[in-house]
């Protein structure tokens, strides 16, 4: 029977201490980081999204502004705006939400923010910083995971850690994060042969496919740690993970729940990289 990994707990402790440093940093430097959101077009995730950023940002005394554009916003526009941030004294984290409407460019937008105020860690400098080990941020839902491995004591370095998906917001990093630490780390994905067999050879089974109940309790080793990353509807409509909760429970050792799991985590290291942005900002001043 699988322990289960409260993504709650362990973002509210991790929110707790960056509220404790921006509180500190205001009364030492005068200074309070800023987020700027930008959120185009009225998808109903994508408000809700923003809506727990906004929210999370006031509980940590984090400053925020929000830009709501219309779906209508054209590509120049939007790059404009991203410039007009880039550019404010009082804003040191940039988060375009995505996805954005059809027709404008997400890469190109993403490389208009300046890589200091790039919260999402989505710029290719930044990316490049990451495979190199020398990063400022790490990307969002990649830095929670191993976050949540760290408040378990899971231990990385010498393990074989699976990551099912290769996309660039979470299966890549995520592979890189694991290296770092040690990790011998497989990446699966749409091509890989015989991925039961794989998944069935790892101690840590991350999967972020976002195919609702994909990985089943004969893919997993028996005491292997998984972390579930997606974020699905099952057939009733219900929120549920790519990993069929029922049969993986009994065989795991460890296990996120969704909801509850890496969700959490995800604004939780949103703040924390604001937080590391505004410290950089700082420093650069000082020089």
């Amino acid at each position: 029977m699988a322990k289960l990994i409260d993504g709650k707990a362990v973002a509210a402790s991790v929110r707790a201490g960056i509220a404790q440093e921006v509180a500190a940093m205001q009364e030492n430097d005068g200074v309070t980081p800023g987020l700027a959101v930008v959120i185009v077009g009225d998808d109903p995730a994508s408000r809700t999204y923003v809506n727990n950023k906004k929210k999370a940002c006031a509980e940590a005394g984090i400053y925020s502004e929000e830009y709501a554009l219309p779906a209508t916003t054209t590509q120049q526009e939007l790059v404009d705006l991203v410039q007009t941030l880039n550019r404010k004294q009082d804003i040191d984290g940039i988060l375009v939400q995505l996805p954005l409407p059809k027709g404008l460019d997400e890469k190109a937008v993403i490389e208009a923010i300046d890589p200091s105020k790039d919260v999402d860690a989505f710029h290719e400098s930044n990316v490049g910083r990451i495979m190199i080990g020398n990063f400022h941020f790490l990307p969002c839902t990649p830095a929670g995971v191993m976050e949540l491995l760290r408040s378990e004591n899971i231990e990385v370095a010498g393990k074989h850690c699976v990551v099912v998906g290769r996309s660039n917001i979470v299966g890549k990093p995520m592979a890189m994060l694991l290296l770092h630490s040690n990790g011998t780390v497989t990446i699966c994905h749409s091509k890989t042969q015989d991925l039961p067999a794989v998944c069935r050879s790892a101690d840590i089974l991350v999967s972020a496919v976002g195919k609702a109940k994909f990985i089943t309790g004969d893919m997993v080793k028996p005491g292997a740690a998984v972390i579930d990353v997606g974020m699905n509807r099952d057939e009733n409509g219900k929120l549920c993970g790519d990993v069929d909760f029922a049969s993986v429970e009994p065989v795991a050792g460890y296990l996120t729940p969704v909801p509850g799991g890496v969700g959490p985590m995800t604004i939780a290291m949103l703040l924390k990289n604001t937080l590391a942005a505004a410290k950089l900002h700082c420093k650069a001043e000082e020089k």
